[in-house]
């Protein structure tokens, strides 16, 4: 059985859980544990070294906006932070 025959099987298998929200909620949460579990077994921790990496990215100057600000002229003094 090939890859794409085995999600075949799948769906075809949890055909009648896609009409369950509920149900579909509760598979989906079983497959991130599942996944969550197997990265800590590895060793893998979730944004593992991305501040050292975005530290670098900002002190190489590749830290610019991509897209040019259309807010350049709003003053945002209304704004509560």
């Amino acid at each position: 059985m090939n890859a794409i025959q085995l999600r075949a099987e799948l769906f075809r298998e949890m055909s009648p859980l896609l009409d369950s929200e509920a149900a579909m909620t509760k598979v989906i949460a079983f497959v991130k544990n599942i996944v969550s579990a197997q990265r800590k077994e590895v060793g893998i921790a979730p944004r593992e070294g991305w501040a050292a990496a975005a530290k670098q990215a900002h002190n190489d100057g590749e830290d610019k906006l991509m897209a040019a600000d259309v807010f350049e002229d709003e003053t945002m003094e209304d704004c509560i932070w």
